[in-house]
C-alpha cells in the first residue's frame, strides 16, 4: 500500500503542477519570474548552479554531479565555467555542439544522462518551469507570438531578449483558431520527459543507407495531403524529428562523429543560426542544447577529414578523462556494485581500494621529476599528504601532460573481474587478494591491451599487492595491539616519562632501586624510528609532545594513547614489532593452546566489529598476515 501511495501522490502533485492560460497571463508570470523565459543553455547552467556549489581545493565542485560522477571535478568545472555559464549569458559558445571527448567507460554517457534527467526533474521545479504554446508538437517558445517589430519595445518593458520566429504551424494556427489575437493564444506549462519526446532528444546513427533525415527533421504525412491539399501546408507535415521534439531542452546525438554527413550539416544551421530546414517551409526556429559523446581515437580522425572543416568550428570539445583518485574510484565500483544482484556479497576492507590502486596507476603517466615515484604521485592526487610534498608540486605535475588520464584500465573491466571473482567464490566473501588474482587472469583475455601494457599492468598488480600487504599488517597490527592495551598503554608512558626527562634535562629515579639514571635513550630511538623520526629531527618531536602534553594540563584534560596520531602510530608499530613472534605463532600454528586461541579470537572479534570484516574475511586476513611474516 505505501507505494501505491506514493502513485497517488506523484499523480496529485503533477495535476497540481498543471497550468493552462492565455498568452496575456503568460506574460504577467514572467514578469514576476523572468527566468521562465530562459534559454535551454541557461536552463541547464541555472540546474547545475541550483544543486549548490562547493568549493574544495580551490576546484568548483557541483553537487549535481555528486551521485553519479566521481572524480571528474577539474573537468566538469572546465564544462560548467567554460561551456554552460558564458552560453547562459548568450555569448557566442550558444551556437556551438558540446562535443564530450574521452576514453571509454570514463563517464561521459553518465554526464549526458544525469543532464537528462535533470532537467526531467528541474521542470517540476519552480525555478525550471517550462511554458509553451498549447497543442505545438514543437513545445514552441510563447514569446515568438511577438512580432519582430515590436521586440525592441518588448526587451526594454520586460528584460527579455527574443530570438527565433514562430513556425509555420503556430503562424497558420494564430491566424485560422485565433484570428491573429496573439493575446488569446492558449499556453501550457509543459513537463521534460525523454519517454514522452518532449524537450528531450536522443539520436542514434544506423546504417547511412536506411536512415532517414526524416528521423532528424520530422516528415511530410501523405495520409493528409488530400485533406489539406498542399505538401506545404503545415498540417500535412508531421514535427516529429529528435530536433523538433528536443526544442527548449537538449538532445543527445550518440556516436555524432560515425554519422553520414547529411545528418551533420543540418547542425551547422541549428548551432549557428538557431533554425533547421524541414519540408518546404521557411526556416524552422529551435533553442536546444546538442550534446555529443566519442572517443579519441574517432575525434583524430574527424578532424583530419578536410571535409568537417566547417563543423570543425562549430564545436567544442570538452575533455573527460578518467578519474585519476584511489578514493574516487572506490566510489565508482562501490556505485556499480550496489546497483546489482550482488550488492549483498561480503567486499572484505580494502578490496575495492586496492583494485582502485591498480586502476589509477595504470592511468598515471610517469612524473619528470626524479624524486617522485608513480605511487608518490598517485597517493599526492588522492589528497594525501607525502612528506617533501606540497600543494603546489601537485599543480606542477598536472601540467606535465595534458592527456594525463586519456588513457589505462577502465573501470568497466575491473568491475567485470570483480563480478568473476564473486561468482567464482559463490557468491561468498571476497578479499584483495582474489581480486588482484582475477585481474592478472583477465589481462589474457582483453582484446585491446598490447603485450607491452600487459607487461606494465603486471607490474602494477604486483605494486599494488605490496600496497596491500602494508595495509593488511597494519590492519592486524591494529587489532592485536587492541589486545595489548595494557601495554601499549605502558609503553607510552614510559617514553613520555624518559621525554620529559630529556626536555628538562632531568634524571629519572628507577623504581625498584630509587637510584637516579639517564632517560632511555634507546627506547626512545626504537619508538621514534618507527614512524622515521631522523636523529636530527629527533630533538624537535620530543619537544613537540611536551608542548602537546602542557596544553592538554591546562586544559584539564589528560594527554592519553589516543593524543598525538603520530606517537600512537610509533607505540603500535613498536609494539607489533616486538609482538611479532606471538603473531607468527598464533596466526600460523595448526593446533593452538588455549591462550594462543583466546588472542585469535579476540582479534577476530576486534576485526569483525570495528574494522568491517566478516568471519571468513578476518580469518583469512590472519592466515595472509601470518604467511608474511614467517616469510
Amino acid at each position: 500500500m505505501d507505494i501505491l501511495k506514493k502513485i497517488e501522490q506523484h499523480r496529485e502533485e503533477e495535476q497540481r503542477l498543471k497550468w493552462e492560460g492565455t498568452f496575456s497571463d503568460y506574460l504577467d508570470i514572467i514578469k514576476e519570474n523572468p527566468l521562465v523565459a530562459q534559454s535551454a543553455h541557461s536552463r541547464v547552467y541555472h540546474m547545475i548552479k541550483d544543486s549548490g556549489i562547493e568549493e574544495k581545493n580551490g576546484v568548483r565542485t557541483y553537487k549535481f554531479f555528486d551521485q553519479e560522477l566521481f572524480g571528474l571535478e577539474e573537468s566538469l568545472e572546465r564544462l560548467v565555467e567554460e561551456y554552460f555559464h558564458p552560453a547562459a549569458k548568450r555569448l557566442d559558445v550558444r551556437k556551438r555542439i558540446l562535443l564530450l571527448m574521452g576514453p571509454v567507460s570514463g563517464g561521459k554517457s553518465t554526464l549526458v544522462t544525469r543532464l537528462k534527467r535533470g532537467l526531467e526533474e528541474y521542470s517540476l521545479t519552480d525555478h525550471g518551469a517550462v511554458y509553451a504554446i498549447k497543442g505545438c508538437p514543437m513545445h514552441e517558445d510563447p514569446l515568438h507570438l511577438i512580432p519582430q517589430n515590436l521586440r525592441e519595445d518588448f526587451y526594454r518593458e520586460y528584460g527579455i531578449r527574443v530570438q527565433g520566429n514562430l513556425s509555420p504551424l503556430n503562424m497558420m494556427r494564430l491566424e485560422e483558431e485565433y484570428g491573429g489575437r496573439i493575446e488569446d493564444v492558449r499556453i501550457e506549462r509543459i513537463f521534460f520527459s525523454e519517454d514522452k519526446r518532449t524537450g528531450i532528444g536522443t539520436f542514434s546513427p544506423s546504417d547511412p543507407k536506411s536512415q532517414d533525415i526524416a528521423d532528424l527533421t520530422g516528415s511530410i504525412d501523405f495520409s493528409t495531403i488530400a485533406e489539406f491539399g498542399s505538401e506545404s501546408d503545415p498540417r500535412a507535415y508531421r514535427f516529429d524529428g529528435e530536433l523538433n521534439k528536443a526544442n527548449r531542452g537538449m538532445m543527445e546525438f550518440q556516436e555524432m562523429l560515425k554519422c553520414d554527413e547529411k545528418f551533420l550539416w543540418h547542425l551547422l544551421s541549428l548551432t549557428q543560426e538557431g533554425n533547421f530546414k524541414a519540408g518546404r517551409f521557411a526556416l524552422i526556429s529551435a533553442d536546444e542544447l546538442i550534446v555529443a559523446h566519442t572517443n579519441e581515437t574517432e575525434y583524430r580522425s574527424f578532424i583530419s577529414n578536410k571535409k568537417n572543416e566547417a563543423l570543425h568550428s562549430r564545436i567544442i570539445v570538452m575533455p573527460i578523462p578518467y578519474n585519476l583518485k584511489v578514493t574516487e574510484e572506490e566510489r565508482i565500483y562501490h556505485k556499480m556494485i550496489s546497483e546489482s544482484d550482488v550488492a549483498d556479497v561480503h567486499i572484505a576492507p580494502h578490496t575495492l581500494k586496492v583494485a582502485a590502486m591498480f586502476s589509477i596507476l595504470t592511468r598515471l603517466k610517469e612524473p619528470k621529476r626524479s624524486d617522485i615515484d608513480l605511487v608518490k604521485k598517485m597517493r599526492l592526487y588522492d589528497g594525501e599528504s607525502v612528506e617533501g610534498f606540497q600543494s603546489a608540486d601537485i599543480d606542477e605535475m598536472k601540467k606535465e601532460f595534458h592527456d594525463e588520464g586519456m588513457s589505462g584500465i577502465d573501470p568497466r573491466y575491473v568491475i567485470n573481474r570483480i563480478s568473476s571473482t564473486i561468482i567464482r567464490k559463490n557468491m561468498e566473501s571476497i578479499n584483495a587478494l582474489d581480486v588482484l588474482r582475477s585481474l592478472k587472469e583477465g589481462l589474457d583475455q582483453h582484446p585491446s591491451i598490447s603485450s607491452e601494457d600487459r607487461e606494465r599492468y603486471l607490474n602494477f598488480i604486483s605494486v599494488a599487492r605490496k600496497e596491500y600487504d602494508d595495509i593488511a599488517k597494519k590492519e592486524v597490527q591494529k587489532a592485536f595491539v587492541y589486545s595489548y592495551e595494557e601495554s601499549a598503554k605502558t609503553l607510552m608512558d614510559n617514553y613520555l616519562d624518559n621525554v620529559e626527562a630529556y626536555c628538562n634535562k632531568n634524571k629519572l629515579r628507577d623504581p625498584l632501586t630509587g637510584e637516579e639514571m639517564n632517560p632511555d635513550e634507546k627506547l626512545m630511538r626504537s619508538i621514534e624510528e618507527q614512524i622515521g623520526i631522523s636523529e636530527n629531527a629527533k630533538k624537535a618531536f620530543r619537544e613537540e609532545i611536551l608542548i602537546r602534553i602542557s596544553a592538554y594540563a591546562r586544559k584539564g584534560k589528560r594527554f592519553d594513547y589516543n593524543s598525538h596520531e603520530r606517537l600512537r602510530e610509533a607505540i603500535q608499530k613498536k609494539l607489533f614489532a616486538d609482538l611479532k613472534d606471538v603473531v607468527k605463532i598464533t596466526t600460523s600454528t595448526k593446533t593452538p593452546d588455549e591462550q594462543q586461541l583466546k588472542k585469535v579470537n579476540e582479534v577476530v572479534a576486534r576485526l569483525i566489529d570495528e574494522h568491517g570484516y566478516n568471519s571468513t574475511s578476518a580469518n583469512e586476513l590472519l592466515k595472509y598476515v601470518g604467511s608474511l611474516l614467517n616469510r
